[in-house]
């Protein structure tokens, strides 16, 4: 069901991406918000990142198709640590598939990879308004600990900053 990406898988992650992220959030913003936060995920940036050690990315798939994924990466957050820390930058899965247990399959190799990789907690943000994620994610045992502004253009939006101890 999921596997480490390849270069190869770009294309569909940024596809997914995209997608997911109108279908969840295009209705908060005005069009050139929006088009200006899409502008910064071009083809060169997506391959910059996954050529970076620091990131790993992995992919869902049902019945051949990529449908989901979750890319880990180091943590840019506001946040006070001590501890060595990484950030699970995205995790978005197509809107069919949902409640069909691939966000649960990537969150579950996600935590174990940054335990692997020797991380001593993880974190993420999500929307102040997306409850049904911070649910999920409050079941994997991440905690709120601050708020983030998420910038979409010009428009800044308020996320909560979670932390998961490994």
């Amino acid at each position: 069901m999921t596997r480490d990406a390849t270069e190869a898988d770009l294309p569909a992650v940024d596809c997914i991406f995209r997608q997911t992220f109108c279908d969840t959030f295009a209705h908060l913003y005005r069009e050139e918000d929006l088009a200006a936060f899409l502008d910064n995920f071009t083809p060169q940036a997506w391959s910059d990142e996954f050529a970076d050690p620091r990131y790993r990315f992995r992919v869902a798939e049902v019945d051949g198709e990529i449908v989901g994924f979750v890319k880990l990466g180091p943590s840019a957050l506001p946040v006070e640590t001590d501890k060595r820390a990484a950030e699970l930058r995205q995790i978005y899965v197509l809107e069919e598939h949902h409640g069909s247990g691939i966000a649960a399959a990537l969150s579950d190799w996600a935590i174990r990879e940054a335990r692997r990789q020797g991380f001593e907690e993880l974190y993420l943000t999500v929307y102040v308004d997306n409850h049904r994620a911070r649910r999920f994610y409050e079941r994997y045992g991440f905690e709120a600990v601050g708020r983030y502004d998420f910038m979409v253009g010009s428009q800044a939006d308020e996320d909560i900053i979670m932390r998961k101890a490994l």
